[in-house]
């Protein structure tokens, strides 16, 4: 039973570490990356689409990125979508192709940046210890219905602590490359 409520903690705090990751990519370095663009949501047919099912995005040089959409009638939808986005991003129009240039980081934007980063692991964390005490409270419950005994609870709670203290540390990792990806110049 122990071992069930930890496979379940371990699982939901490998989402929450995947999450992390996912915002991670949102915040956006000097360079030109797709996954930028991954939140945009363009209105095709009715219904909003991810721009990558609408468009292809390609990397054209480190610093510009090239969508070129599956139909013409496309551009100025995508257009409105990235500057919908909150992106800070401003598509520009030759023909069928929208390019965007990623302006440089100043030190300010950089700041700023790595607050953002900071907030979303620490939002992780919390996810991580609301986990790790839904964890502890299942296994006290089955100690209170006599399910296990205390040394078993205790155990188990060691074992959850241990996992908790990984995935923290995997946290802690994301965000040091993350800094470290913002300060390149």
């Amino acid at each position: 039973m122990i071992n069930e409520i930890k496979q379940d903690a371990q699982e939901r705090m490998q989402k929450s570490i995947h999450s992390l990751a996912e915002a991670f990519k949102k915040i956006r370095t000097g360079r030109a990356s797709p996954a930028i663009l991954e939140g945009v949501k363009v209105p095709y047919y009715g219904s909003d689409m991810p721009l990558q099912q609408v468009a292809n995005v390609m990397i054209e040089d480190g610093r510009t990125l090239a969508i070129v959409p599956w139909e013409k009638p496309m551009v100025p939808q995508i257009e409105k979508a990235i500057l919908k986005s909150d992106l800070g991003l401003n598509p520009m129009t030759s023909g069928d192709t929208i390019r965007i240039s990623m302006p440089p980081l100043t030190e300010e934007t950089r700041k700023e940046f790595i607050k953002a980063a900071r907030a979303e692991a620490e939002k992780s964390r919390v996810s991580l210890r609301n986990i790790r005490r839904d964890a502890n409270a299942d296994i006290k419950e089955l100690l209170k219905e006599k399910e296990i005994s205390e040394d078993e609870e205790r155990s188990g709670q060691d074992q959850i602590q241990k996992v908790t203290d990984k995935f923290v540390s995997e946290v802690d990792k994301l965000l040091s490359e993350k800094e470290k990806d913002l300060m390149e110049v």
